[in-house]
């Protein structure tokens, strides 16, 4: 059994989830709740780690290479390989793309071979999609007899009061819930993402409280999860309260300036999507950098471009943006959403192919393009369109609070009509913010630590007899 006096552990094994605790200020509301007592483990390159250190004071950090070493006993490797290989069978992503094909999640974007991993179907394996089959697959999958490393399990017993997973359903993960089960560590769950429940695997039944951003993903981890909603705490979305203090606009024009913008004329923000989501992204950078010069529209308003930060393509798909002096780029990291809560406060217009990022700009009453077509892709080839096809988008596109551009001409009468009628669709960004997201009120992240607070004081939670128990 964990020590009561033992540490509370911040599991931290997803980039995004791990921009959202240290910049939305989960870590340092969490550092206040627990002095002395919390922990960072980072399962994650340490080349990830380094944006965090300088805010890691009073925190003791833990190496994953520590606790889930490459180098273990004869005995250990034996059991490891047995369970790695298994995993590959019937595990981690056998089960998630077995859970999207059942529900139809993603079902017009499941490929074999597809980049990203959630939507490769071939990874759902050889076995046959027979019910009973996949749920003796689960409950393999979440046994407490799966493989977990000897140091990661005496370093939990002798130190560990509590652990939070900032991405429970992060492969790399697994481990750390098992062995926080078979100790009977008080655990809480963080769901990353508002897409996280509808496409990106299975949810573990067996933690003590789940943390959700909207009463829909709460619906989620119920409907497609088997979770009690008695377990799950709906606490607002904390990278979106970060808009809820103003940053002025002489910010804004410091930061236009330092990407060689004169803060003189409008300002289109075109934030872009991972290769893997919009793989032909950089033609259509292209011709919009083209059709943007030799029009004159550089005349009347700036462009700047912002890449996704996993996007390890950048060179090559904006490479018309480095080549023109005129038009801005910021590249984004994990560590700047400083400057993207400024720039979403301020800029005239954003253009953007789905992802959270749309979302945000509506949520600044920003006027918003969407882009749904792939420039220059094959015949029959779509990829752009399909990005907004996920359960989690309904709201969204249901609400007509954005432009949607279908080919090229599109884009630019949207750009030219949300730059000339910016208070068009202001009602329509107002429903759906208040609908998706709710109040912004600068304090959601004080709720995810005071839902922490309370499973890690008052121990564990009543659980649900679901499925497979200890």
């Amino acid at each position: 059994m964990a020590r009561r006096n033992g540490q509370v552990w911040l599991v931290f094994s997803d980039l995004m989830a791990n921009r959202v605790f240290f910049e939305c200020g989960i870590v340092d509301r969490a550092r206040e709740a627990f002095p002395d007592r919390l922990a960072a483990l980072f399962l994650v390159h340490e080349k990830h780690v380094k944006p965090w250190r300088a805010r890691l004071d009073g925190i003791d950090v833990l190496h994953g290479d520590d606790l889930i070493p490459k180098q273990v006993r004869p005995r250990e490797r034996v059991v490891r390989h047995v369970d790695y290989e298994l995993d590959k069978w019937i595990g981690f992503y056998p089960l998630a793309l077995r859970h999207s094909l059942r529900h139809g999640f993603h079902r017009d974007r499941l490929a074999a071979g597809h980049p990203f991993p959630f939507l490769d179907v071939s990874r759902a394996g050889p076995l046959p999609r027979w019910r009973w089959l996949e749920s003796l697959m689960t409950r393999w999958h979440l046994s407490i007899r799966r493989y977990v490393p000897d140091a990661l399990l005496v370093r939990m017993k002798s130190d560990c009061r509590a652990v939070v997973l900032t991405n429970p359903q992060a492969h790399s993960s697994m481990p750390v819930l098992s062995a926080a089960r078979r100790l009977k560590v008080p655990t809480i769950g963080y769901i990353a993402s508002w897409d996280h429940p509808v496409g990106k695997g299975i949810v573990s039944p067996y933690l003590d409280r789940y943390i959700v951003q909207n009463a829909a993903m709460r619906e989620d981890l119920s409907r497609y999860h088997g979770i009690d909603p008695s377990r799950v705490v709906v606490t607002g979305w904390p990278q979106t309260d970060v808009f809820h203090r103003r940053r002025s606009r002489d910010a804004y024009r410091l930061l236009l300036r330092g990407l060689g913008l004169s803060g003189g004329l409008p300002v289109v923000l075109y934030a872009g999507n991972t290769s893997s989501n919009t793989p032909y992204e950089g033609n259509l950078v292209a011709r919009l950098v083209s059709w943007w010069r030799a029009s004159g529209a550089n005349e009347r308003f700036s462009l700047l471009f912002r890449p996704h930060p996993y996007d390890r393509e950048v060179e090559t798909r904006y490479h018309a943006v480095l080549e023109d002096s005129d038009a801005a780029l910021q590249r984004s990291s994990f560590a700047d959403l400083e400057d993207l809560v400024t720039l979403l406060q301020h800029v005239d217009a954003v253009v953007a192919n789905a992802g959270t990022i749309l979302l945000d700009a509506l949520v600044n009453d920003r006027p918003s393009v969407c882009v749904t077509f792939d420039e220059g892709a094959p015949t029959g080839e779509r990829h752009a369109d399909l990005n907004l096809t996920g359960a989690h988008y309904r709201e969204m596109v249901d609400s007509g609070a954005f432009y949607r551009a279908d080919d090229f001409d599109d884009l630019v009468r949207a750009i030219e009509r949300a730059l000339s009628e910016p208070g068009e669709l202001r009602a329509e960004r107002g429903s759906l913010a208040a609908e998706v997201v709710g109040d912004v009120d600068g304090r959601a992240a004080e709720r995810v630590v005071a839902a922490i607070h309370e499973i890690v004081v008052g121990g564990h939670a009543q659980l649900v007899a679901t499925g497979e128990r200890a």
